[in-house]
């Protein structure tokens, strides 16, 4: 469980190290300028969603520190921990990509990839995220 007094400390020494105002800070992550204050003044905890926004936009920050301070800040390149947020793709790229990785030079299912598009695409929803976490703690955020 978050320690929220804690991870209001995490979240200044974020903001104070990009020099940044709260309301500026909010701006870069796209959230308003009340979110921001009220999670530092305690009265609400963050929600999934801003820490995602976080994560993504200042992509030195890690989640197992921020979240609950174990871990490094500034985030170093070779970390064995380091939480990778990509950038916005289309979702058929996010298909694509995961076909080519799958295919092997001796296995190819191409009925399976093509029912997982026809699915996709049959669908009224739009997909907006898509996040995977791996066994590993860390997690791909794909954003449309």
């Amino acid at each position: 469980m978050i320690n929220n007094e804690e991870f209001t400390k995490r979240l200044k020494k974020v903001i104070d190290y990009y020099g940044e105002s709260a309301s500026s800070f909010a701006e870069k992550i796209g959230v308003q300028r009340s979110s921001i204050s009220h999670i530092l003044s305690g009265r609400n905890k963050p929600s999934l969603e801003f820490v995602l926004k976080v994560l993504s936009s200042f992509p030195e920050v890690e989640l197992y520190w921020l979240m609950n301070g174990k871990g490094k800040f500034p985030s170093e390149k070779d970390s064995e921990h380091k939480v990778e947020v990509k950038p916005k793709v289309e979702t058929q790229d996010l298909f694509s990509k995961a076909e080519t990785e799958n295919k092997t030079e001796t296995e190819k299912r191409p009925t399976e990839n093509l029912e997982v598009k026809q699915i996709v695409s049959n669908s009224k929803k739009e997909i907006d995220r898509i996040v995977i976490f791996y066994k590993d703690g860390s997690f791909s955020n794909f954003e449309n």
